[in-house]
């Protein structure tokens, strides 16, 4: 073993069994070789068999590994700054102990730190087992990539490559009263510090493993210690990032995940004391934080969510997450070109909120749009041999809604339109070809419209499907109608000469269907009954 090593991996253990034998394991495989490696693990008071495990691999790598055992200290920190403490290398690296490397991993971004002169590489990460890993900054390799302008915030925890001269020369280390997101003020000063930080995304460095009993100490963590390791890593950030659009750029992370997952699908059922303290300190770091440019670059789910807690309206954001999850959704306004979602809270005199808040702004339309949209009623319209079906449809927009029209489409809904939203189509589509007779009025609440068609139909075997075109604010969707229940006309037979059924129907989406065929084929001849007999038993000569 040389001297100093190419590069230390920091593992800090606490009952990962057994997952900690492929951590190990794909450690002492790293083609970068074991003369050039050095492994610290520092088991964190194990009860498992974590402990045995690494005295087991330190005996049979004694040149290599080296094992630290000491008493529990509640989270990754303390172990983590103990085996800083011990490392020799000349770059350090931090693994999970519950995951595992590529057997090229170190060797190539050690290689990617040399050749560019890097005190941060960044190897591309994947999640398994159902573990979620944000993959927009590995696109490409890059030898010199910003925190200030690509998606590096969302790649805050410290499972990166960092050159030890720096991590030293700035004294870094894990803050070790809390529990869980100690790794990101770490993380977020190398990076603000660095030379250059760099992206090694051509290669699968890194495997991030969600344990099948999700034991994970991110995912045990209580709504208010989450509080507050945010507040923590959010003022310690801002010490080191002056107010302005590279600050708003990284708290946009913390803004959408880590704060919005505080008032996400769970928080109704919090209990009330919590859902006070979770909010005043969401309030806290919004009026500290949460600027104009960054609120608009948000999405309006998480923006509205937000500045309820921000305003203290704890009921009225209960209500707005319930409505999201459990309900139909919120309707839109279209008003001068805009659309605001009417959230709890919109217009409301008593918050004053701005309406800036509840507007779609660069987004596509929530699932509000698709899941708002339904059958009212339809009945055939038949005069003599001429049929027809009327429709009448609710949507979930008010305001300008000229714009909507139904269609009957011949084609299967595209997948990207079973989506929520439905499908964007491009701006200025023409739908005069929605063809027969079309109206529009409010709805009695005045919160929606109802679209009103006849459409006439024809002589030819064919399955519509009913759907709903929306202009909402400069984007066209176009959105499947389900029939939400309501009653359908009974089939109906028409034409004479060769009669015909038409129907309407749910399909297995609960979509609503038109479909017409004839009542019975025309016979076929003799002759072309013994071609097709004999094409099928040709057929099946031949497989």
């Amino acid at each position: 073993m040389t001297t100093v090593p190419d590069v230390t991996v920091v593992v800090a253990v606490y009952n990962t069994m057994p997952y900690l034998t492929e951590c190990l394991n794909s450690l002492l495989g790293q083609s970068i070789g074991r003369d050039r490696l050095e492994i610290v693990a520092v088991d964190d008071g194990s009860t498992d068999d974590s402990g045995k495990e690494l005295d087991r691999f330190a005996a049979k790598y004694p040149g290599t590994v080296k094992v630290v055992h000491q008493a529990n200290s509640g989270g990754p920190a303390a172990p983590s700054n103990r085996a800083l403490d011990l490392a020799t290398g000349r770059f350090v690296y931090f693994i999970g102990s519950d995951d595992h490397l590529g057997k090229d991993a170190l060797k190539r971004m050690v290689a990617c730190a040399d050749e560019n002169e890097s005190d941060v590489v960044v190897g591309k990460m994947v999640g398994t087992n159902g573990r979620y890993v944000h993959q927009a900054l590995y696109k490409k390799n890059d030898p010199d990539v910003s925190l200030y302008d690509s998606a590096l915030p969302f790649t805050l925890a410290n499972t990166k490559l960092f050159r030890r001269e720096l991590v030293e020369k700035l004294g870094l280390r894990f803050p070790e009263d809390m529990p869980v997101g100690s790794d990101q003020p770490f993380t977020i000063e190398a990076c603000v510090k660095a030379r250059k930080i760099s992206v090694v995304a051509d290669y699968t460095c890194y495997y991030a493993v969600k344990r099948g009993d999700a034991s994970n100490i991110t995912y045990r963590a209580n709504h208010l210690a989450r509080l507050h390791c945010a507040e923590r890593i959010m003022n310690s950030a801002a010490e080191l990032i002056e107010a302005g659009p590279k600050r708003d750029w990284v708290f946009k992370r913390h803004f959408t995940w880590e704060l919005a997952k505080l008032i996400q699908d769970d928080f109704p059922s919090v209990d009330r004391p919590t859902q006070v303290e979770v909010c005043a300190g969401i309030a806290e770091l919004a009026d500290a934080y949460f600027t104009e440019p960054l609120r608009d670059s948000m999405d309006v789910q998480r923006r509205v969510r937000i500045a309820l807690a921000q305003a203290g309206a704890v009921d009225r954001l209960v209500e707005a997450i319930k409505g999201d999850t459990e309900g139909e959704g919120w309707p839109l306004l279209l008003e001068d070109e805009r659309a605001y979602v009417r959230y709890p809270g919109f217009r409301d005199p008593e918050l004053g909120l701005p309406d800036r808040l509840f507007e779609v702004i660069g987004e596509a339309v929530p699932k509000h749009l698709s899941t708002g949209t339904g059958l009212v009623s339809a009945e055939w319209d038949q005069n003599g041999q001429d049929l027809a079906v009327r429709l009448a449809v609710r949507v979930p927009v008010a305001g300008q809604a000229d714009a909507a029209v139904l269609r009957l489409a011949d084609r299967a809904m595209p997948k990207s339109a079973d989506k929520p939203g439905g499908r964007r189509l491009p701006v200025g589509t023409e739908l005069s070809a929605a063809g027969g007779e079309q109206h529009s009025e409010p709805t009695e609440d005045g919160l929606g419209t109802v679209l009103h068609a006849r459409f006439p139909l024809q002589v030819k075997r064919a399955t519509l499907g009913v759907r709903a075109y929306l202009d909402v604010a400069g984007s066209m969707y176009e959105i499947p109608v389900r029939t939400k229940g309501r009653p359908l006309p009974l089939a109906r037979r028409w034409r004479d000469a060769v009669p015909y059924r038409v129907s309407a129907t749910a399909n297995s989406k609960g979509r609503l269907v038109i479909t017409t065929a004839p009542l019975w084929e025309p016979a076929l001849g003799v002759g072309k009954r013994l071609r097709q007999t004999m094409s099928r038993v040709k057929r099946k000569l031949t497989r």
